[in-house]
């Protein structure tokens, strides 16, 4: 039996470089992921750490970074106890140039059934890559409080 699985497709008005860009900068991801932190040098079998007002929320390993492409990495929760307890999933990121848009899908897949990680990232995800969006079209990231998101163990 296939492991439930999250995905998402958006197009953005960007280049493929600059949704890269957007996808592995601390700097960037800072402005529109509720002030997280990538730290990773993205590179196939680097760590990679979510933190998030200094406390590392999710940890991972870069499983595949074929710059503009595809990256895909494992990630595995951190704080909420529940969630903590499951076992990683893995993210993965087609990036696809159309025309002047760039086509972003999003698939986060291996969860355990019953997963509660698998309910918190269906939440997360769609307002991080609105946001996303938001920030490489019009320069202005979306001010979605993730306490608005009803997500557990995240603040």
């Amino acid at each position: 039996m296939r492991k439930p699985e999250f995905i998402y497709v958006t197009y953005i008005e960007t280049t493929p470089e600059k949704l890269w860009e957007a996808l592995t900068s601390s700097e960037f991801s800072r402005r529109y992921w509720f002030g997280t932190e990538l730290r990773s040098d993205f590179k196939v079998g680097s760590p990679l750490a979510l933190v998030m007002d200094g406390s590392i929320t999710d940890t991972g390993e870069i499983l595949e970074a074929d710059r503009p492409r595809r990256l895909s990495y494992s990630f595995k929760h951190e704080i909420n106890d529940e969630m903590r307890n499951e076992p990683p999933t893995k993210v993965v990121f087609s990036i696809e140039p159309h025309g002047k848009f760039v086509k972003l899908t999003l698939t986060h897949e291996g969860f355990a059934e019953g997963s509660k990680l698998l309910d918190g990232i269906s939440k997360g995800w769609p307002a991080i890559l609105s946001s996303l969006k938001s920030l490489l079209e019009s320069g202005t990231a979306l001010a979605i409080p993730v306490s608005a998101l009803g997500i557990e163990g995240v603040s």
